[in-house]
């Protein structure tokens, strides 16, 4: 199971994200840079312990009305070869662990394999900073089991609570759902992940 260092990272992963997230396709601001504050989360853990793997959950506070994004991040020891440009994040110098490289989550091949695990019903998802420490919030609705290795797996990017897609027809029978909170301090859940149909 993952270790959580209680250390510092130089530079933080906000700060990393606060200057990759705009340059995403997929980033709904208009600004150069956002103003993320971390609001949710959870990690999974690698079966080989070499890959960190975390799901963030940020809220761009620089937006009119507050935007949340989902963030996951493969955390290594080496450079990653063979994944786009946009997929790395950045490096940081980890008080334990020396220097890591960050990539997104979508484009790292360990983190995708535990993500359809997950939806799978084979991987307990773990609190984002504490050690050895199931997160039961995060919930894979649907069934998942029976479902085979290769799963295409749908990230949302931009979230949305539950109650704002009550209307909105599953396609997907299988899906991950976690919470986040709003900066005004309200707690909401919605879905992170879904089993892509076929």
């Amino acid at each position: 199971m993952a270790v959580i260092h209680r250390t510092t990272m130089t530079p933080t992963k906000l700060e990393l994200l606060n200057d990759w997230l705009p340059k995403q396709s997929w980033y709904v601001g208009d600004g150069p840079t956002a103003e993320l504050v971390k609001a949710g989360g959870f990690r999974l853990d690698d079966p080989e312990g070499a890959v960190g793997i975390e799901f963030m959950v940020v809220v761009d506070a620089s937006a009119q009305e507050p935007v949340a994004y989902l963030v996951p991040m493969g955390y290594r020891g080496a450079a990653l070869e063979g994944v786009p440009g946009e997929a790395f994040i950045g490096t940081s110098e980890h008080g334990v662990l020396g220097t890591r490289w960050i990539y997104d989550g979508v484009h790292d091949p360990v983190v995708m394999a535990q993500l359809r695990a997950l939806l799978r019903g084979e991987a307990v998802p773990q609190q984002q900073s504490r050690s050895h420490t199931p997160d039961p919030t995060v919930t894979v609705d649907g069934t998942g089991t029976g479902l085979g290795g290769g799963l295409d797996v749908q990230v949302n990017r931009v979230l949305r609570s539950a109650e704002a897609v009550q209307g909105a027809a599953q396609e997907s029978s299988v899906r991950v759902v976690a919470g986040w909170t709003w900066p005004d301090g309200t707690a909401v859940r919605g879905v992170l992940a879904v089993v892509a149909p076929q």
